[in-house]
């Protein structure tokens, strides 16, 4: 009986061990060589670029850098080098050993979530080369003590500093300047689009300004890979209030003509130097979108631009500006179909700054168009009106406003993409 017992005893141990060591197994098969997965319809085939390229000192074809490295670059990540920060990380100045400025961002938790933000940030930027995009140095380990991004450091601050932010000041960026931005930003934003890449989060505090005033666009965090043969990606909305497409926020399907409405917002903030959202305005104006649709629509340009950027004392930038304002409502509709492709806003936007003098109008279309142009002299005619452009004008731009549930007032990481 005691013998029975011991071979009873020594069996359900051996039995216990061998399904432990076949689970220990299954779960090193499934999760330990992988780590965690990067989902992508990406095609590029360069091998630094699959998932879990993560060899020696080169991580997605970019450089590694040690944590303590960075951490001494930014004087233990000292908040007087802090140059900016968002939904997703706090971005500081710091300078290598090798004499190179830089900006660290300093992903706020390192979880599943944000280590997958890491990791599509990484694998977009080193796919791309375009002069106005930002550029990546390198980053963390994915396995260091924190998740780290390296870019290089530009050093003028960013769009909405300059229109509405601490570096504002009246006069300071003038007409010419502002549709230099315009026309380099839609030459990144169709580049990244030509390259199946929707960058979801287009806004003036991500276009950043060198000492030039070239534009680099930055912060790829929420952007999507979307090949050209699929006609949407359905996603929860993602992206900042006054900024997000209706469409996308309403139907969660996200187009490249999302970045389209986004970038129309920022075109009116160049006009009217003027944030996306402000609960300073009238209930019905908090967004911007809401207010430049009904200025533009009523033909109250002088109601909506900035006075300083001498649109009744310049004809030429009169002429300009009302024509920008007009391809920003084209971008604005809520009938992502009504709006223009990014490389037509771009050749739009290059037409407008190439015309030197006004174009010849026939007596017919001036009396057609004369009875609203009481705020200029003379424009193009706004788009014609249609079903489509009444349902427009009787309903706000955006549904985001500032009240909705919103885990911050810059991007939303809150739900899942």
């Amino acid at each position: 009986m005691h013998d029975a017992m011991i071979l009873y005893i020594c069996l359900s141990v051996g039995l216990v061990s061998i399904l432990i060591v076949l689970l220990l197994l299954l779960y090193k098969r499934k999760y330990g060589s992988s780590g965690i997965q990067f989902e992508t319809t990406n095609s590029y085939s360069d091998p630094s670029s699959t998932p879990d390229a993560e060899n020696g000192n080169v991580y997605f074809g970019v450089p590694l850098f040690s944590y303590k490295e960075l951490e001494e670059a930014t004087s233990r990540f000292d908040q007087n080098k802090q140059i900016g920060d968002g939904g997703f990380g706090t971005v500081y100045y710091g300078k290598l050993q090798d004499g190179r400025e830089v900006a660290v961002k300093r992903l706020y938790q390192h979880n599943y979530r944000r280590v997958e933000q890491f990791m599509n940030e990484v694998q977009i930027l080193t796919r791309l080369r375009h002069k106005n995009l930002v550029s990546l140095y390198g980053c963390t380990s994915r396995q260091s003590r924190e998740l780290l991004l390296v870019y290089e450091y530009i050093s003028n601050g960013t769009v909405a500093s300059h229109l509405h932010g601490e570096l504002a000041k009246p006069g300071l960026l003038p007409w010419s300047i502002r549709i230099k931005i315009a026309i380099e930003t839609a030459s990144a934003l169709a580049y990244l689009h030509a390259s199946e890449i929707i960058h979801r989060d287009v806004k003036t505090n991500n276009v950043l300004l060198d000492s030039s005033y070239c534009v680099k666009v930055a912060d790829f965090g929420l952007s999507r890979l979307f090949p050209n043969d699929v006609t949407h990606v359905s996603t929860a909305p993602q992206g900042t209030p006054g900024y997000v497409d209706p469409e996308y926020y309403q139907c969660y399907k996200l187009t490249s003509k999302s970045d389209v409405y986004s970038f129309g917002v920022m075109l009116i903030e160049l006009i009217s130097s003027q944030p996306a959202v402000d609960m300073d305005r009238h209930k019905g104006e908090i967004n911007l979108s809401s207010l430049a649709i009904k200025k533009i629509q009523e033909s109250k340009f002088s109601e909506l631009v900035d006075p300083y950027l001498g649109f009744d004392s310049d004809s030429e930038v009169k002429r300009m500006i009302i024509s920008v304002a007009e391809l920003a409502f084209q971008c604005l509709q809520r009938d992502k179909e009504l709006r223009p492709s990014m490389n037509e806003v771009l050749d739009v936007l290059k037409r407008i700054e190439s015309e030197k003098n006004e174009p010849e109008v026939h007596q017919e279309e001036a009396d057609v168009y004369s009875a609203g142009a009481s705020d200029c002299n003379v424009h193009p005619p706004l788009p014609p009106k249609s079903p489509e452009w009444d349902q427009v004008v009787k309903q706000p731009s955006s549904p985001i406003t500032v009240t909705d549930n919103w885990e911050s007032q810059t991007t939303t990481p809150n739900v899942s993409s």
